[in-house]
């Protein structure tokens, strides 16, 4: 008789799931180990929130400081860098804030608000938003308007919606990528610092979540974060260019 197939429940990050990544590098931690990985792909801030109910194994996110309150907390071990891109501003071709021409993020968006051109926020205490709100601040605005639209949804959805309204959005490079051919907005700003995205990986902590697969979430953190994860990381392209850059090969 066949034993039965392990499972690992996974939270992660929309962007991490648009991009196709888990797609290519799932698959083959689950041929190499005989199990499934179920993912829940949902914004940073939820993903935590599922790991610290310990609903899930194993947490794959982008958010450094949130993720370090958990940490602290007791709810996660094991936290691994894994990999990171950068965040882009993309918007219409025309820019008509001219943010093409700031010199940092902070003047970038601080043009935008002037503008008062459409903007779509993530709006749902994601990684991305959480980086987006963190922009905001350094530039000393409070995004408030009708030009400013919370839109409550994944990374690929804010796209899609910006690119109907023709409007401004702060991205994820991945997710950029992997939908530059489904639409018409540009990446407009990059490069500042500020924007700089790393992907941490944690196991949901089995001393605080009793029933949490502490052995198959090491192994996965271990594959992710091993040769042949990091590997696999690095190789992963669309559109002939590379989504993630990894993190934990020495």
């Amino acid at each position: 008789m066949a034993m039965a197939v392990e499972h690992l429940k996974l939270s992660t990050t929309t962007s991490t799931d648009n991009s196709g990544l888990l797609a290519v590098l799932n698959p083959a931690f689950e041929a190499k180990f005989d199990a499934k990985v179920d993912v829940i792909a949902v914004g940073t801030g939820k993903a935590l929130k599922i790991g610290s109910n310990g609903d899930v194994d194993v947490v794959f996110v982008h958010a450094p400081a949130a993720e370090l309150k958990y940490v602290e907390s007791g709810d996660f071990i094991d936290r691994s860098a894994v990999m990171h891109n950068d965040f882009v501003v993309v918007g219409p071709e025309a820019d008509p804030a001219n943010i093409a021409k700031a010199e940092n993020a902070a003047g970038a968006f601080i043009r935008i608000a002037n503008a008062k051109t459409d903007f779509i926020s993530r709006g749902d205490d994601s990684g991305t938003h959480k980086k987006e709100k963190a922009l905001w601040d350094n530039a000393g605005l409070t995004p408030t308007g009708k030009w400013y639209v919370a839109a409550g949804q994944g990374m690929g959805a804010v796209l899609k919606i910006a690119d109907e309204k023709q409007a401004y959005a702060l991205a994820d490079r991945g997710t950029q990528i992997a939908y530059a051919e489904k639409m018409n907005l540009k990446v407009l700003f990059e490069g500042d610092e500020v924007l700089f995205n790393p992907y941490h990986v944690m196991a949901v902590n089995p001393a605080k979540h009793g029933h949490a697969k502490y052995d198959l979430a090491k192994k996965y953190i271990d594959f992710v974060t091993g040769e042949e994860g990091q590997t696999i990381i690095k190789d992963f392209r669309l559109n002939g260019q590379q989504l993630f850059h990894p993190d934990a090969i020495k």
